[in-house]
């Protein structure tokens, strides 16, 4: 059974080498060709094909706009934005309305077709340099690194010291100071990385470690 596929794109001779290509292939056909985003508002829930090629930023609406509208319309059609935006904000706009691939323009028509398959059969395609954006987006998101920078170094020190496993009391021997100058320290270190207990504070720490 062949995949079908709408396109939703302004730009006419994009538009028409994506139908020429796909249904050049034996397991794909275009079923609906779209120009502007208020036909294809107005047609796509009725077609519901199962991949739609979409273009962000149509003349007269995004493109972001139209699967905000339709999606639950459409709960069973894949989304692929298929654009020139590389920008972290029209990327996660896209994702968030419920895009399930992420392909920049210039990518090569093989690319392409293998992307319908892929997100066909459950996959969610992106170009390299999208799919590192996102990565980028959840690393600097991780919380298991929040706070660390806000640590003094002697905090740092102790944090450490308390990895390898040492005691408040052998802490306060080693770095001269008192017992309850370790405890002060320690309960900062809690404050800032946001931790309620020795274990979690490690397991931080050997995170940003590494």
């Amino acid at each position: 059974m062949s995949i079908s596929i709408a396109i939703v794109e302004d730009e006419k001779n994009y538009n028409n080498a994506l139908k020429k290509i796909i249904n050049y292939q034996d397991d794909m056909k275009v079923v609906a060709q779209f120009f502007d985003g208020n036909e294809a508002l107005k047609n796509l829930s009725d077609i519901s094909p199962d991949v739609v090629m979409m273009d962000i930023q149509l003349q007269d609406m995004l493109g972001i706009e139209i699967i905000e509208k339709l999606k639950k319309e459409m709960p069973k059609t894949q989304f692929i934005m298929c654009t020139s935006f590389e920008e972290d904000e029209k990327i996660f706009n896209s994702l968030k309305a419920g895009a399930t691939g992420y392909l920049i323009k210039g990518e090569s028509m093989d690319k392409i077709l293998s992307s319908i398959r892929d997100v066909y059969n459950g996959g969610a395609p992106m170009s390299f340099s999208i799919a590192r954006k996102v990565l980028q987006h959840f690393e600097r998101k991780l919380p298991e690194v929040q706070g660390f920078d806000e640590l003094t170094d002697r905090e740092k020190e102790i944090l450490e010291l308390l990895s390898q496993g040492l005691l408040y009391k052998e802490i306060a021997d080693k770095k001269f100071i008192s017992i309850d100058t370790v405890k002060k320290h320690v309960g900062n270190i809690y404050r800032k990385l946001h931790v309620n207990n020795k274990v979690e504070a490690i397991n931080k720490f050997n995170h940003f470690k590494n």
